[in-house]
């Protein structure tokens, strides 16, 4: 797992192509995105609130996130953008992504006044880069522009449902305060 999110961080099509036929790694997916959760998690600690509670729905919504994530990408790739190459099913389009999610460890170090903020954009420029390579891989683009723009579509209905599973999580979380 670690020799492939070395190569899913250093942009190497053979890793993704790994993952994307490899239904064996999508337990590694998971724990990939689960330890992105978890780093995203600890660079968040001293911006208040519930510790325990912002880790478990930290790790919820990175979970669904990516699943969401996924199922739009693979709808958009594969019904909207797609090309007489493009086989793929949601699986391999979710082990990509996920391995895709690996520069994204880089936000452990977001508490850290100043550069803590610089290694979390750095990491969310890296993490979009990885995706579009992700996708392009796992959907058999020959063009990365194709890859672009399933990504360019794709983001707006995932900002919108995670938007709506994150007040959710924060209003549970709110009532179970009270």
């Amino acid at each position: 797992m670690l020799q492939r999110m070395i190569g899913a961080a250093r942009l190497d099509v053979h890793t993704y192509e790994e993952v994307e036929a490899d239904r064996g790694a999508t337990k590694q997916a998971l724990m990939v995105v689960v330890l992105v959760s978890l780093a995203s998690g600890i660079g968040a600690l001293g911006t208040g609130g519930n510790v325990v509670l912002s880790f478990v729905a930290g790790i919820i919504l990175g979970i669904a996130g990516w699943a969401i994530w996924a199922f739009i990408v693979y709808f958009v790739g594969t019904k909207i953008l797609n090309t007489p190459e493009t086989h793929a099913d949601w699986g391999q389009v979710a082990r990509a992504t996920a391995f895709a999610q690996t520069p994204g460890l880089l936000r452990v170090f977001g508490f850290i006044p100043f550069l803590g903020g610089l290694l979390i954009f750095v990491g969310a420029i890296w993490t979009l880069v990885a995706m579009v390579i992700a996708i392009r891989q796992a959907l058999d683009y020959q063009s990365t522009r194709r890859a672009i723009g399933v990504v360019l579509i794709g983001v707006i209905p995932y900002i919108i449902l995670v938007g709506i599973i994150s007040s959710l999580l924060l209003s549970a979380a709110g009532a179970s305060g009270s």
